[in-house]
């Protein structure tokens, strides 16, 4: 019997009964063995898609039976002969005819049957074809696709129909009306008739002149006629339907070329892919090609009919009615909500799919497809992402050319609202798409692959370049130097920060990363980030002379082995301060979510989770802000629209702090507010942090505490006592009283109950755990104390509570090693009695380590005042803002100076409180540094510095300059460009107004460089005179652009290709003839890369997936972007909310650039060959490049 199948034994026999009686096919079969190769002879009998076999024909029972729907039968050969076996044996067996059944059910095993005779066998293998039902089933899914088509095409013909209908009414009106127009023309022409017969008598002279005159009216007729068509065509109503009709001419393209890409889409993949998990070993199962390709099919056919409806309104040119079309589209585009959800959920089965070796070695097959065109399944699975925008902007532009009394406004304003409301709904949905792509485009250059990258939670940072110091034993650095190139090429490290972890790879000659072997991957949960060497330290003393202060360590703490410090150099200052930023600030937020949740865990029986989820203001729309379905990394919905006051609200939030939130904030918060305001909420958080923050986080975290506290006191024993804390964010405490910035991650590691824990014990438990006491009234009994230790005294084994101490994993791992807790008095380790919550225990510790508690707060007052945590968190909140705000967009700064006061003179009022803890005053200090520092970028060379060398050597000529020389300079060159474009520049399209040279003058430097560039490169091709010349010099620039392209420089590819495409150069034939076949061929595949096509879709594609910085992008592919965004949604809703999923999108390419600005290209600066590339003596302006083009090669005769 099959497996998994239940039966009644009764129905079984009553079956057995009807397929002896009434079987489709019965006879005697031979059936092989399982357990060995010998044959049996039974009795089958086939009713209906059951088989049955009995032991003999007159047995009443029947001894098995098989279930056939969803088989397969085939012919099978004859086994092989035996060499002694009779002459007759052998006959016998070549006439007997073998056919097997294969089931789709996994485990089942094959049924092995043989009969005499050939027909016999065919007439077996047909009745059990036909009792497997597939050509039912393959009939019914055909079947139900032309239903879903018929049922369109039905719908579209209804309305054809109607409007057919009006047709004919108005064409019966019309005939009406012509046949009275007739009756009255024959009454005319019966009372004309008398007057031509004394026509034909007229005199020849009259008939002439008649005729003049005819042609006279008819010529001033059309000349008036032509006037009126003249003056129309020149009017403002014709350009508008000009541009509507180009824009409707626009939209069938694309939508031909989205058809297409579906059509790729299924037949390429997902229909093959089916036909491979119907396969006897399948690679993918079919519920994983469902999972990935959900309604792709379905989306394909509903979009082949609108294209048709197109192509069909396109034939009635130039009457272009679509509102008709977009009413039969629109019902049917809710399929797209349904995928756009289903997407990321689809690239994750794909990527546990490609884990299969099978599938993965298919998929390359089925991508190698030369209709892929190179493209990849997960680029043609995010096609359908775009569609509705585009549709969006498509009538958008068409409503803008459309007059207001025009027949399909209404349907096409309404087509458009409903498409942005759909539009809406799944853009919640883009952003952790993105992040998934991305982490799955890094986790497929890993060779070794990463499974941390499959986590939906983690969220990319950044990337980039880092160098390795080769070794550190006992805190010492290896005596080696930055600038030697053995370190520069064996250290270089491929780095990748995300939300939880930091990776670090090296690069094989094939561009392939590979983790490092150990400290690959870092738990940033483990890790503590010092950006400075300490000053104390021998071997550190130098390094900051050896590095030039671009070296940081972060110090690894792995729970179940031997703890490692990696150190790491930047390639400069600027991209330092930026690392050791986002690292501090992925730190910092892990560290603050897990001292709140500490907190609430302790004081309440409300959790962080359960307290954010419980709060309403999190989650649920009003009249001041509004949520989308999308979490963020903290598992909070993202903001979609939101009032000023709601956002510094959010920025100000102390349970949680988003690091897209904090970027987005920061990247566009002078598009609705000034930096006044929002400093202005830093200061008054600080100030007044029981104010600022919202009632609802103090109601839940003074929750039920009372009652808390007094059952773990009742019990005698509190179950956080072994708990392991964190210091307060956001640093921790070094080993010496230096400036030194530490931040350590250390959160709930799990511990074993027996080891000691840090005991702040008071043996009063009448007080309020809210309130607080007078250290001159009432003292506490008990008091912790710190004492020092000097580093060469031995502590004694007789102290238990030193001992204790020093196991204790309650004592930060950044507190010195000659710091020791001791209980004063006869209080013991032992006892377990606590008033005090851990964590206010741990940051009075803490505060300790950092050589005594400051005067004016002691240790008593902080360890019953609950109202301390709240405080310091709210103090770690605004450093944790004003340094990442200070390092990553420091030219707020230098643009501001009143804000940079302000700032000052905050971070000195912070630095006044008498009760600040040693990390928030290290944290505090280096921000002023950093704030006061005049060139951050010092090691950068920047264009004015090329541009003023007057101590230069002469410039070179173009020919004694290597094709490698002037890619590394050209990239040199667009890369400080490039880098030099502050981001405030690309907010409200600047590049695009009247002032655009005051608003955005760097961006104009950008441009007139790429023509300055594109300008050389075509003057330089035309100087020369003869055809050879021409030719070498064209395959020589083709070398460099292709060298530009291998250096990530397709800034300079554009440039160099953009003028080789100029006219004056393009129609150059006999110098093109010249050039050869291989460097033709390089071209059309740099054209190719650097293409416009698609919104530069290749090119997107080569920066996402074979692209790291350093690399120097085009710059208006983002400037296009930025376009599309701005003018597709408002910064304001009618309401006067802020449109914050338009400031998150802008905010994303931002930060893309950015991070292309932040990371440099070590290459050498050569005056000789910048002082050429520089030279605008050299540029032949546009009109007499192509008058020489036309000399030098004139135009053929017509």
């Amino acid at each position: 019997m099959q497996k998994s199948v239940r039966y009644n034994e009764g129905h079984a026999l009553y079956l057995a009964f009807l397929a002896r009686k009434e079987g489709t096919k019965r006879g005697f079969l031979s059936k092989k063995a399982a357990e060995a190769s010998r044959w049996h002879e039974k009795w089958f009998a086939l009713y209906q898609n059951v088989l049955f076999y009995f032991e003999g024909e007159q047995s009443g029972r029947p001894a098995g039976m098989y279930l056939l729907e969803g088989c397969s039968c085939e012919r099978t050969p004859a086994p092989p002969k035996a060499a002694s076996g009779a002459v007759g044996g052998k006959d016998s067996l070549d006439k007997q005819y073998y056919f097997t059944v294969l089931f789709g059910h996994e485990g089942q095993k094959p049924l092995e049957l043989r009969c005499e005779e050939e027909h016999e066998g065919k007439e077996w293998m047909d009745a059990i074809h036909q009792a497997s039902y597939s050509d039912i089933l393959i009939e019914r899914e055909v079947l139900m696709q032309k239903y879903i088509h018929l049922v369109q095409i039905v719908e579209t013909e209804k309305i054809a129909a109607n409007q057919l209908r009006h047709q004919l009414e108005d064409q019966d009106t019309e005939i009406e009306r012509l046949k009275s127009e007739i009756i009255a023309l024959n009454k005319t022409k019966e009372r004309m008739r008398p007057y031509q017969g004394n026509q034909e008598d007229e005199d020849p002279d009259i008939k002439k002149i008649k005729k003049v005159q005819s042609f006279m009216r008819g010529w001033l007729c059309r000349r008036k006629w032509k006037t009126i068509v003249q003056d129309y065509i020149c009017s403002p109503h014709a350009e508008s339907m000009r541009k509507r009709n180009q824009i409707v001419f626009n939209m069938v393209e694309a939508e031909s070329e989205y058809v297409h890409q579906l059509y790729v889409l299924v037949n390429c993949f997902l229909r093959p892919l089916r036909m491979a998990a119907s396969s006897k070993k399948p690679p993918i199962t079919h519920d994983d090609v469902s999972s990935i390709f959900l309604n792709s099919e379905t989306i394909m056919f509903l979009h082949e009919i609108f294209h048709q409806g197109l192509k069909a309104r396109i034939a009635n040119w130039p009457t272009l009615i679509l509102a008709d079309l977009f009413d039969i589209l629109l019902p049917m585009l809710n399929i797209y909500q349904e995928f756009v959800r289903n997407h990321q959920y689809s690239l994750q089965v794909l990527a546990n799919c490609k884990q299969n070796r099978d599938f993965d070695k298919l998929l390359k097959q089925y991508e190698a497809n030369p209709a892929c065109e190179g493209r990849m399944l997960e680029t043609f699975l995010t096609y359908p992402m775009f569609q509705i925008p585009r549709y969006i902007i498509t009538l958008h532009e068409l409503l803008a050319h459309t007059p207001h009394e025009h027949v399909e406004r209404k349907s096409l304003e309404f087509a458009k609202s409903k498409l942005e409301e759909l539009s809406r709904i799944m853009h919640d949905e883009v952003s952790d798409t993105e992040n998934i792509r991305k982490n799955l485009a890094i986790e497929r250059m890993i060779v070794e692959g990463c499974d941390i990258l499959l986590d939906t939670s983690q969220t990319f940072i950044r990337q980039g370049s880092l160098i390795q110091v080769p070794s550190v034993e006992r805190g010492k650095l290896s005596k080696v130097r930055l600038g030697s190139l053995s370190l520069k090429k064996e250290g270089e490290r491929q780095c990748f920060l995300f939300t939880k972890h930091f990776l670090i790879c090296t690069r094989s000659s094939g561009g392939k990363l590979h983790l490092l072997k150990t400290g690959g991957v870092l738990s940033l949960i483990e890790c503590t980030l010092i950006e400075e060497p300490d000053a104390s330290e021998d071997d550190s003393k130098g390094s900051g002379q050896v590095f030039g202060h671009l070296d940081f360590k972060i110090v690894v703490e792995p729970p179940d082995s031997a703890p490692f410090t990696v150190v790491l150099l930047a390639p400069s200052r600027q991209e330092k301060a930026a690392w050791t930023s986002d690292i501090s600030q992925c730190v910092d937020n892990i560290r603050c979510n897990g001292l709140m949740t500490i907190v609430f865990e302790e004081n309440s029986k409300v959790t962080v989770p359960h307290m954010i989820k419980s709060d309403a203001r999190l989650h649920r729309d009003d009249k001041d802000i509004c949520f989308s379905k999308t979490l963020n990394s903290c598992k909070v919905p993202q903001i979609r629209y939101a009032s000023v006051e709601r956002l510094l609200e959010r920025l100000t939030d102390l349970r949680f702090l988003s690091i897209d939130f904090l970027n987005t904030f920061l990247h566009t918060y002078r598009i609705f507010t000034t930096a006044a305001v929002v400093l202005e909420k830093l200061s008054d958080i600080y100030k007044r942090p029981f104010t600022s923050i919202p009632v609802r986080s103090l109601e839940l975290f003074f929750a039920t505490s009372q009652n808390n506290r007094n059952e773990h006191l009742a019990d005698g024993k509190s179950p956080h006592l072994c708990r392991k804390f964190s210091s307060p964010p956001p640093l921790a405490v070094s080993r010496t009283s230096s400036p030194v910035r530490a931040r350590k991650l250390s959160l709930t590691s799990p511990l074993n109950s027996k080891i000691g824990a840090l005991d702040l014990s008071a043996s009063s438990t009448t007080s309020s755990p809210t309130s607080t006491y007078s250290p001159a009234t009432s003292p506490p009994p008990h008091t912790a104390v710190l004492e020092t230790v000097s580093g060469d005294r031995t502590v004694s084994e007789s102290t238990p509570a030193v001992d204790i101490a020093e196991l204790s994993p309650c004592r930060s791992p950044s507190t010195p090693r000659h710091l020791r807790y001791r209980p004063s008095g006869g209080q013991t380790a032992d006892n377990t009695h606590c008033s005090v919550s851990p964590a206010s225990a741990f940051a009075i510790a803490t505060a300790a380590a950092g050589h005594g508690s400051p005067p004016g707060f002691n240790n008593s007052e902080r360890t019953c005042d609950k109202e301390f945590i709240i405080r310091r968190t709210a103090t770690n909140r605004v450093l944790n803002v004003l340094r990442h705000w200070v390092s990553k967009h420091s030219q707020d700064f230098e643009l501001n100076n009143e804000l940079k006061m302000n700032v000052l003179n905050l971070l000195e009022e912070v630095l006044r409180d008498p009760d600040l803890l040693p990390q928030e005053r290290k944290a505090t200090a280096n921000i002023l540094r950093a704030l006061s520092q005049d060139d951050q970028d010092d090691t950068h060379i920047k264009m004015e510095d090329i541009i003023q060398m007057i101590d230069c050597p002469k410039a070179e000529c173009f020919e004694t300059l290597s094709a490698m020389e002037l890619a590394e300079q050209i990239t040199l060159l667009d890369h400080i460009v490039f880098r030099s474009i502050p981001y405030e520049e690309f907010l409200g399209q600047g590049w695009m107004k009247l002032d655009k040279n005051e608003r955005t003058p760097y961006i104009m430097k950008t441009s007139q460089h790429f023509n300055d560039m594109s300008n050389l490169v075509a003057s330089q091709i035309m100087n020369y005179a003869d055809v050879s010349s021409r030719a070498n010099c064209i395959e020589k620039w083709v070398a460099v652009a292709d060298i530009c392209r291998c250096m990530h420089n397709y800034n300079g590819v554009l440039e160099i290709t953009s003028a080789l495409n100029r006219s004056a150069i393009y129609r150059l034939k006999k110098t093109w003839a010249k050039v050869s076949k291989q460097t033709k061929a390089l071209m059309d595949k740099l054209q190719k890369i650097v293409s416009s096509e698609g919104r530069f879709k290749n090119l997107r594609e080569t920066l996402k997936n074979n692209c790291n910085p350093p690399a120097v992008p085009y710059l208006g592919m983002y400037l296009t972007d930025l376009a599309f965004i701005e003018e597709g949604t408002p910064n304001f809703t009618e309401e006067g909310l802020v449109n914050f999923s338009k400031m998150r999108m802008i905010s994303h390419i931002i930060r893309e650039i950015r991070q292309f600005q932040q990371t440099s290209y070590r290459i050498d600066h050569q005056p000789k060959v910048t002082q050429y590339l520089l030279d605008k003596t050299l540029i032949i302006d546009e009109d007499t490049l192509y008058e020489l083009s036309l000399k030098i090669e004139p135009r053929l005769p017509a």
